[in-house]
């Protein structure tokens, strides 16, 4: 089984991520913030992170440039921000793919399944 990261600083986000992600036989560690999200980055392997960009204490784009400093791990920006400039914004500092809340369940999926 994968083990996911998920980075959000909205809790209920982060249970809807791991309900959409367990029939799939994810396993799901979540992170209420980015700073816990970067604790458990340096305790633990992960086969993929999902990750908010707008949070409180340091934006998706902060923590992304940070993981790239010391893993490859991919990433995929899970955010409301759909703006051309946001996208290109996360994926020039190190993301993976990105994709725009409201998602549908199926592409996330497909994406997550994409890059593992």
């Amino acid at each position: 089984m994968k083990k996911i990261l998920l980075i959000d600083d909205e809790k209920r986000m982060l249970e809807l991520l791991e309900l959409y992600l367990k029939p799939y036989l994810y396993i799901c560690r979540k992170a209420l913030g980015a700073n816990e999200g970067l604790k458990y980055i340096k305790e633990e392997k992960f086969d993929i992170i999902l990750m908010d960009v707008m949070m409180p204490e340091m934006d998706g784009w902060e923590v992304c440039k940070k993981i790239r400093e010391y893993s490859d791990v991919p990433i995929i920006m899970v955010t409301a921000r759909e703006q051309k400039e946001d996208i290109v914004k996360g994926l020039k500092l190190g993301a993976d793919d990105y994709i725009t809340k409201p998602f549908d369940e199926e592409e996330l999926v497909a994406r997550i399944d994409a890059l593992l």
